[in-house]
C-alpha cells in the first residue's frame, strides 16, 4: 500500500501522520546500524586497521548523539523518553494507551542499554593493542600490556552481549508491527508515524545546532586519533 493510502486510511480513522524522528536521528540510526555490520565484517576477516577506524567512527556518532540528546529535537532528547518506574509501570500495565510520539518507556531502555554497551566496547577498543603488536587502538598507549589484553578479552566477550540486545531490539520492531500494527521502521526511514488525532508532534531542533553537535564530535575524535594530547600521542 503506498503512503498516501495510508494517509488517507489513517485520516478515516481520525489519526494523522505526524513528525516523530529527524534527519539527525535517522542518519544516526542508520549510520550505526552499517558501521555495526562493517565492524563485524572487519573483525572476522582480520582487517583490524579497518575495524579501527570503524571504531573511530562509531565514536563519532556516539558523542553527537550524546550532544543531540542533550539539544536536538524533542524526540531525540534524553529528558523526553528517559522515564521512572512509575511511568514505565503505568506503560506495561496498558502499552495501548501510550500516545507519545518518540521511544516509550521500554524502548528507552532497549536505547540507553545498546547506547551505553557501545560506548564502553568503543572505550575498550582504543586501548587494545592486537596479539602481534601490528595495530594499536589511538589510546592504547595509555594502559599497560595486562590491561590492554584485558579489555581485548572483554571487547570480544562483550560483542555476543551487544548481538543480543540487537537481536532484542529487532524482535521488538517486528513484534509492533505484529501486534500493534506500528511501523517503526517506515518511521525511521520517513522521520514520521501514523499517530491520533491530537497527538503532539515531534519539534525539530536547529540545524545550526545540529551542526556544532558534529563539529564537536569530529573534533574529539581527531582528538583521540591524535592519542589524546596531553595526556598521550
Amino acid at each position: 500500500m503506498s503512503a498516501s493510502k495510508n494517509a488517507i486510511n489513517a485520516a478515516a480513522d481520525g489519526a494523522l501522520a505526524i513528525p516523530v524522528w529527524d534527519l539527525p536521528i535517522r542518519l544516526f540510526h542508520w549510520s550505526l546500524v552499517g558501521l555495526i555490520g562493517f565492524s563485524w565484517w572487519s573483525a572476522e576477516n582480520d582487517r583490524i586497521d579497518l575495524h579501527i577506524w570503524s571504531g573511530i567512527a562509531v565514536l563519532t556518532l556516539l558523542i553527537f548523539r550524546f550532544l543531540w540528546g542533550l539539544a536536538g529535537s524533542s524526540t531525540a532528547r534524553f529528558g523526553s523518553f528517559v522515564k521512572g518506574p512509575a511511568v514505565l509501570a503505568t506503560y506495561l500495565r496498558s502499552p495501548r494507551s501510550w500516545s507519545a510520539v518518540g521511544h516509550t518507556p521500554l524502548g528507552a531502555i532497549s536505547v540507553l542499554a545498546l547506547l551505553s554497551l557501545l560506548a564502553i566496547q568503543v572505550g575498550l577498543g582504543l586501548v587494545i593493542a592486537d596479539e602481534d603488536g601490528l595495530y594499536a587502538g589511538p589510546l592504547a598507549n595509555l594502559v599497560s600490556f595486562d590491561t590492554s589484553e584485558s579489555a581485548r578479552e572483554w571487547h570480544e566477550g562483550l560483542f555476543n552481549v551487544l548481538m543480543a540486545l540487537i537481536a532484542m531490539h529487532v524482535i521488538a520492531v517486528v513484534s509492533y508491527r505484529l501486534f500493534w500494527k506500528k511501523k517503526l521502521t517506515s518511521a525511521m526511514l520517513t522521520g514520521r508515524t501514523i499517530a491520533p488525532a491530537g497527538t503532539s508532534p515531534m519539534r525539530p531542533g536547529k540545524w545550526w545546532v545540529a551542526l556544532i553537535c558534529l563539529a564537536i564530535s569530529i573534533g574529539i575524535a581527531r582528538w583521540v586519533i591524535a592519542g589524546a594530547p596531553p595526556f598521550g600521542g
